[in-house]
Order: C-alpha cells, then structure tokens, then sequence
C-alpha cells in the first residue's frame, strides 16, 4: 500500500480527521476517523483502507462494513464472501472473522463507538472454526 498517497486522499477528502496508520513499520490498515466515539460514544464512523489480511473480533461492538472501493473479502463463519463498491456486511459483537483487502476502502459503522480496546486482534496462525 501507498501509505502516503492513502494518508494525503484521506486528508483532502475528510479534513481535518483523525488519520491512524495501524503499524507504521508495516502498516495493513489506515483509519480515518470520520464521527469518532468522543462525539457519540454509542455509534461511531471511520473509513479503514485495508492492505493485507486482519483477524479479529469486535467485544462489544457490532459493527457494519460497507466498501467504497475496492474488493472487500471477508470471512465469517467458515464461508467467505468477496464485496465489492456499495456492498454491505453486518457483524454482530464477539463474531469473529477475517477482512482481507488491497488497498480496498471502507466504511466502518460501529454501534457502540469503536474503541481500540475492543478491537481484538487474533494471532496468525491461530485456529479459530468460526473463522
């Protein structure tokens, strides 16, 4: 991924937003938030351009991805679905999947606001069936 190409759109199309780049040494995800949790803390949304593959699962949250550019391929419950521009999927709080992208846009609705500690990330390699 661009890094610095998705961190300049991001800033011209949402200035003025918080922009996190997920691991700066090998960045997978950049997050812009769009209305963050210090806003509302029951809904937040942010726009997540995904390079790579993330396990994880939201402990609270139940959260609605939408892309806006790009193939989305998400993994829930053993079946595997690939999204594409205007697709939505709905996943539900403690539901584990997996977001696979290519510098794939997304819109990341989270009821209640997103915080990172309910953002649980699940180590490679680690055997999950509902994944």
């Amino acid at each position: 991924m661009n890094v610095q190409k998705v961190f300049e759109e991001l800033k011209r199309k949402y200035p003025g937003k918080n922009i996190i780049i997920n691991d700066p040494d090998n960045p997978t995800e950049v997050i812009c938030e769009i209305e963050p949790a210090s806003l509302n803390p029951e809904r937040s949304v942010s726009v997540a351009v995904l390079d790579g593959k993330i396990k994880h699962f939201h402990g609270l949250s139940k959260v609605t991805y939408e892309v806006l550019k790009g193939i989305l391929e998400i993994t829930k419950g053993g079946k595997t679905n690939f999204l594409s521009e205007g697709q939505k999927v709905m996943l539900e709080s403690e539901e584990y999947h997996m977001a696979k992208g290519k510098e794939t846009w997304v819109k990341v609705t989270s009821e209640p606001a997103w915080t990172g500690e309910d953002h649980v990330m699940i180590e490679e390699g680690t055997k999950i069936d509902s994944i």
